[in-house]
């Protein structure tokens, strides 16, 4: 095989941008946005991004418009760049698009059935962490009408691609039977996924379904593993419990 070589490839890339290529502008700019194989150089991400974006590549202009919203603060441009490129189909955009129009920012006005709409269209498109948001969507009814079923539907397209959000939503709907018959085996196993991933809001749940028995056997030593891994990351519920754990013994 070949041996990854980045000072060979920004070479490359150089060469076949200079020559108007948009997708070696496209890895020019994302090796100067991740300072990979050249030091990082965000006005040099910019400049090669915004070459290959006005030749109408989709990424490329999902970068730019990522480009101004994290790092140049300019939310009308990521805005517009975001646009261009999720009209296009880039999931990535989608997603980021469905993203500001749900949280609203300066210059974007919230506006939930728009976030419902780039939302879903990413999502179809298999994006992980948009099927995870149209789940919420779903659930809360937010830019849609309320549907259980739905939002079932989407966290268990997120939690099979492995996404601990989805994983630890799917948990709670399980747990307390909300468009699912109540399953307290399922909801422990999905806690369990998210959990080991790291989540602490699951870890936090999982140290809970073991202290109460519930969808496993009651195991007070791993609820207070759970719950001290939840605790040890800030989550005041998991800190809260751990306290009552120790204070009680039990």
């Amino acid at each position: 095989g070949i041996l990854k070589d980045e000072a060979s490839a920004l070479q490359f890339f150089m060469k076949a941008a200079d020559q108007g290529y948009p997708d070696a502008q496209r890895n020019l700019g994302a090796m100067y946005a991740n300072g990979r194989g050249v030091t990082k150089d965000d006005a040099q991400a910019v400049e090669w991004y915004q070459k290959a974006a006005d030749q109408g590549h989709a990424l490329a202009q999902c970068n730019l418009g990522g480009m101004y919203h994290t790092v140049l603060k300019d939310e009308a441009c990521a805005l517009k760049w975001y646009t261009t490129s999720a009209e296009q189909g880039c999931d990535c955009a989608q997603y980021k698009l469905g993203g500001m129009y749900k949280n609203g920012m300066a210059g974007v006005k919230r506006d939930m059935s728009s976030a419902f709409k780039w939302y879903r269209k990413a999502a179809e498109q298999g994006h992980v962490l948009a099927q995870c948001n149209l789940g919420v969507m779903y659930r809360l009814g937010l830019g849609v009408p309320k549907d259980e079923a739905h939002a079932v539907e989407w966290y268990r397209k997120a939690a099979g691609q492995g996404d601990p959000d989805a994983q630890c939503n799917l948990g709670v709907i399980y747990q307390i039977g909300f468009g699912v018959g109540k399953d307290e085996i399922s909801a422990a196993k999905w806690y369990r996924k998210a959990a080991e991933q790291g989540h602490a809001n699951a870890q936090y749940n999982l140290g809970l379904v073991y202290k109460n028995g519930l969808g496993v056997p009651k195991n007070e030593m791993y609820a207070l593993e759970w719950c001290k891994k939840a605790a040890d990351q800030g989550d005041a519920d998991a800190q809260c419990s751990l306290g009552a754990m120790y204070k009680t013994g039990s």
